[in-house]
């Protein structure tokens, strides 16, 4: 079992989506964006190139300052979203990242440099995210 939220538990979902091309349904088009993906007041960078993802690192303040955006949710929204992905095998219509922007007041993306283009790659990708959450439906999970 591999905890959330953990280094070892991105890198292991990153393992599982860059080796099966059926993960990546994203519209049929490539990703090019860096994000951190804030989860109990730590931050997890995440490159996505093109059909893949590169590096994941904890970061830094000044590295999220760089990023396009950052996904950040409560911990029990992120483990709840997480148990809804194993359960079924992908999100369901109430725990996508996009229905989950929707419904949270103030969304879970934004850029830190309040920048909307970079933003906006939030909304333009987010299949490509949602792929990304959905291959960890193969890592059993345990939360912190």
């Amino acid at each position: 079992m591999t905890q959330f939220p953990s280094l070892d538990w991105f890198r292991k979902v990153r393992d599982i989506y860059n080796a099966d091309g059926s993960l990546h349904k994203g519209g049929g088009g490539a990703c090019h964006t860096t994000a951190a993906f804030r989860v109990d007041g730590q931050d997890y960078l995440i490159s996505f190139e093109g059909q893949k993802i590169g590096d994941i690192r904890t970061a830094t303040k000044a590295d999220v300052a760089d990023v396009d955006f950052v996904i950040e949710m409560p911990f029990d929204v992120w483990k709840a979203m997480i148990k809804n992905v194993r359960e079924h095998g992908g999100a369901d219509q109430r725990y996508t990242l996009n229905s989950l922007d929707l419904s949270l007041p103030e969304g879970i993306a934004h850029s830190p440099a309040d920048d909307q283009y970079r933003q906006d790659l939030f909304y333009r990708y987010n299949q490509n995210f949602q792929d990304f959450f959905d291959a960890s439906a193969r890592v059993e999970t345990t939360f912190a």
